[in-house]
């Protein structure tokens, strides 16, 4: 996934660009660079690294021009190199363009333009785009024509933003999000509203299959075939300018702080009635829950709960293996798409083939604006503000309150004190050190086995993923029951083992498992409610309902890995190699 962003006004582009860059920055951060138009010239910066670091190097907010794009990159197609970054010049110079998502059809496009004389710098699947936009200029002499021919003639999901020498912005969108910021005396065209949040939050959310073409402050939308389409403009939430660290050091130490106001507010906002979601659940023929990476181990979570506490049986499906496989989901059946985004393109698949089997569609989503809501029956919102730290964290929360509250409405015996409970979150946040000074023993480590059974597997799981983002150490979550399976191989002196171990049904074996491992030499860190001889360190949670058990686990261990990654010198905004949302497959 990249962040995109255009801009045309009153005022000097580039700073504003560069801010709106620094501010999207979740979204890709590889590489970035920015182009402006001045005096019917383009000039381009970019360079490697983050937003800061390459504007403190070259100076990208010192560009001339009240046009311009801008672009940080998360690498598909080709190395993290200069030459790889955005924006891509034509080879005319004047055209460049910035780019989100695949060109499927490039290498037939990149030999058809290299045979007519077209040269190419990056190893990029964008600058096919400015070089087919140069040679579709120069035969028509006309920015609309040019858009709308180049869009008949690549293939794949994308959105960019193209600007000419003579000052025109133009821009497509076809399955990745493109957003208009229409302000007084400015238009932005951007990835994401908080590209732009703070100077306007008026907005056009770009239907598929649309270019915009924009000269000035006067734009027209136009739909693939040239013909002008009705949109909207609507307004966002302030709420997601909100994106300032504060007193923090990092977004992800913010956005874990902020969970237990996530539990209280969680499920507020609703596209269609949380009763009728209820209703469809429960008298489904099928249920089925979808979900990439934190969202599908929620789906877990949801199948267990579910199951045990309200007799309704659901299938958690991994969103980027359905395609392989469609034949799962029957006809006429419930579909739980769960995303942070909204924008995740393997969930969006996923919602794309249910929909034609007539199945419902129930999204639990934080971007109440994204495209996964546009495709749902009925949207529960998250309502957890912007989460900017790549791991995922308050969204997760987010995400099993949304449940337990299903659950809860679906049952007759299940009452749950949300106030009550986000007391008890905040009592494990208010005092990390016993965490810190286990990070600093996990320094040098090099494995971490985390181990849990029934509800509280799904959260080794996720504490795995966890540690691996953000400590880059090899983590793996374990079933408890399948230690004698292989996994007791792994023991010894030099491992670290982390027993998700509450005082519920599952208390007893997972005690049991951690004497095997003990026995081996491993050293044991121990998530529970109850001291226990057999651990090296203890983190205590708070004795609570069994259900509640798995987000009162998981916080310790986010902070866990937060820490870790302190100690170990890593962002644990930025994780490397990773993005937010991935909008690509």
């Amino acid at each position: 996934m990249c962040s995109i962003i255009g801009y045309s006004g009153n005022e000097v582009a580039a700073p504003i660009i560069v801010k709106g860059l620094k501010r999207m920055e979740y979204r890709g951060y590889d590489s970035v660079g920015v182009a402006t138009e001045s005096n019917n010239q383009i000039e381009l910066k970019k360079g490697i690294g983050k937003v800061n670091e390459v504007n403190s190097k070259i100076q990208l907010d010192t560009l001339p021009g009240k046009t311009g794009i801008g672009h940080t990159r998360w690498a598909t197609h080709g190395k993290v190199t200069e030459f790889n970054a955005h924006p891509h010049p034509s080879n005319s110079g004047k055209i460049a363009i910035v780019h989100n998502g695949i060109i499927e059809n490039f290498e037939e496009l990149k030999k058809q333009l290299e045979n007519e004389g077209y040269n190419f710098k990056s190893e990029t699947d964008s600058e096919i785009i400015a070089n087919l936009l140069q040679k579709n200029y120069e035969s028509t002499k006309n920015v609309k024509e040019t858009i709308l021919k180049t869009v008949s003639e690549i293939k794949g999901d994308y959105a960019f933003v193209a600007m000419f020498e003579n000052g025109q912005l133009a821009a497509a969108r076809f399955h990745e999000p493109l957003i208009v910021g229409i302000g007084q005396e400015n238009v932005f065209l951007s990835s994401d509203v908080l590209g732009f949040i703070e100077y306007t939050d008026n907005v056009i959310y770009m239907k598929n299959r649309n270019i915009i073409i924009l000269d000035k402050k006067d734009f027209q939308i136009l739909d693939f075939n040239g013909k002008n389409t009705e949109y909207e403009i609507t307004k966002v939430s302030k709420e997601f300018g909100d994106v300032y660290k504060g007193d923090y050091a990092h977004f992800t130490l913010k956005e874990i702080y902020e969970q237990p106001d996530v539990i209280l507010k969680s499920g507020e906002k609703t596209i269609g009635d949380i009763e009728k979601a209820v209703d469809y659940i429960k008298n489904a023929k099928n249920i089925y829950i979808t979900g990439s990476g934190t969202s599908y181990n929620s789906a877990l979570i949801a199948k267990q709960i579910l199951s045990k506490y309200v007799k309704i049986k659901s299938e958690p499906i991994i969103s980027s293996e359905l395609q392989f496989s469609p034949e799962i989901i029957e006809r006429d059946s419930v579909l739980i798409a769960i995303s942070q985004s909204g924008e995740s393109a393997d969930v969006l698949e996923a919602v794309r083939i249910a929909k034609k089997l007539n199945c419902k569609i129930i999204s639990i989503v934080n971007l109440l604006t994204s495209s996964l809501v546009r495709k749902s029956d009925i949207t529960l919102g998250m309502n957890c503000g912007p989460e900017i730290g790549v791991a995922a964290t308050k969204s997760f929360t987010a995400q099993l309150t949304i449940l337990y509250k299903i659950v809860q409405k679906l049952s007759n015996n299940i009452t749950i004190d949300f106030e009550k409970f986000a007391e008890s979150i905040l009592k494990i946040i208010e005092n990390p050190v016993k965490i810190q000074k286990i990070a600093k023993e996990l320094k040098n480590v090099s494995d971490i086995y985390i181990l849990g059974r029934g509800i509280n597997y799904p959260i080794a799981i996720e504490s795995a993923l966890k540690l691996k983002e953000l400590t880059y150490i090899h983590a793996e979550g374990i079933p408890g029951g399948e230690l004698k399976h292989g996994p007791l191989a792994l023991m010894d002196s030099n491992v670290f083992v982390i027993i998700i171990n509450p005082n519920d049904s599952t208390y007893a074996d997972t005690l049991t498992s951690a004497r095997e491992i003990k026995a081996r030499g491993a050293k044991i860190i121990g998530v529970s409610d109850i001291e226990s001889d057999l651990y090296d360190y203890w983190i205590e949670i708070p004795k609570i309902k069994e259900i509640l058990y798995p987000i009162s686990e998981i916080i310790p261990i986010q902070l866990l890995s937060y820490y870790s990654a302190l100690e170990k010198d890593t962002d644990p905004d930025y994780p490397r190699n990773l993005a937010k949302s991935v909008t690509v497959k």
